[in-house]
């Protein structure tokens, strides 16, 4: 075939430059489409934020409200009190002489919920770490519902109940410890055999599992995949990916929930009232098998006491140091799970 064959073809097109040229002025010819969008409605954005923020005012505004009226009522008592308000264990509250303190009440009511917080909290974890690590989902599922039941049943089902059998049936267990540890003083014999500090701390531990069990399993549960993995593929058996992994990544939040735990316990009446028997020793009895009362607890126990500004004012001085107290407890466990959050 002669070269002069092709002249009339590429004469009679156009050439592939030219070609390209055109579709790129075709291309450039064509504008974007322009979408006109309406401005965005920021009024509900606005309303949700009133309503989250004024929720949180009103909440402040409440612990704030409570605790002034907690104080303004308590001044005029303290004012007149006769006895160390913080030191003395004395209360006589009558029409003639206001003479009260807290150091009895403040020493049953931490020593209960401590001994009751550190009985419930290994128990608690471990719960947690069979329901989900060692257990199949159904056993798991089941263990959980159990211990969720606790928290249904009422707080005076449980005085009753640690009143009644609990306390009697351990008291053997109580005098063997006495008998072997009595020389220390927390531990002294005392005259009171099942109304005692040691039986109600054992109920309020059993009253505060399901709330350490609950969050301990659910911080458990968003251990991130990847550190269980890694632990199995470096060989380690499922306790030690536990060891290493689970309770590491839980400990904030175990901590957390022990503390409120703690608050819960310190804030425990009818429970507590029904099985502490009470003592009108002005001298503080540091042992846990004597009697004792509460603040909450004093506070129940004597609102017959409520027909005078002055009397009334001595229990609600009481009812102050208790809510500073829990205040406190629950404020820690906040900064605690925060802190465990950040990390």
């Amino acid at each position: 075939m002669c070269p002069t064959d092709h002249e009339p073809a590429l004469g009679a097109g156009a050439s592939p430059l030219e070609t390209h040229s055109s579709a790129n002025d075709t291309a450039s010819e064509i504008k974007p489409l322009a979408i006109t969008l309406p401005p965005p409605n920021k009024a509900p954005d606005k309303v949700f934020l009133g309503m989250a923020a004024g929720s949180g005012y009103i909440i402040v505004g409440l612990i704030a409200l409570i605790a002034a009226f907690l104080l303004w009522q308590a001044i005029p008592s303290l004012s007149k009190n006769e006895a160390n308000f913080l030191t003395s264990n004395a209360w006589t509250v009558n029409d003639t002489t206001l003479a009260f303190g807290i150091a009895g009440m403040l020493w049953t009511t931490v020593i209960s919920s401590v001994i009751a917080m550190c009985l419930a909290v290994p128990i608690a974890v471990g719960v947690a770490l069979l329901i989900t690590h060692y257990s199949s989902k159904k056993v798991g599922r089941s263990v959980g519902f159990l211990v969720d039941l606790l928290a249904a049943v009422p707080s005076v089902v449980y005085g009753l109940w640690g009143a009644r059998v609990f306390g009697p049936s351990i008291e053997p267990f109580s005098k063997f410890i006495q008998h072997y540890l009595g020389w220390i003083p927390l531990f002294k014999p005392s005259l009171s055999s099942s109304g005692t500090v040691f039986v109600a701390s054992l109920v309020l531990a059993i009253m505060i599992l399901p709330i350490v069990t609950s969050i301990s399993r659910d911080v458990f549960n968003q251990t991130p995949r990847e550190h269980i993995e890694a632990a199995y593929a470096l060989g380690s058996t499922k306790w030690e990916m536990i060891k290493t992994s689970v309770i590491p990544y839980g400990r904030s939040g175990v901590t957390a929930a022990a503390m409120l735990g703690l608050g819960r316990a310190l804030g425990e009446t009818i429970a507590v009232m029904l099985i502490l028997s009470t003592t009108n020793d002005t001298k503080i009895d540091f042992s846990i098998f004597a009697g004792g009362q509460t603040f909450a607890a004093k506070i129940a126990n004597n609102a017959a006491e409520f027909d005078s500004a002055e009397k009334t004012g001595a229990y609600i001085a009481a009812g102050l140091v208790l809510f500073v107290l829990t205040f406190i407890v629950n404020a820690l466990a906040r900064m605690i799970a925060a802190r465990g959050r950040a990390k």
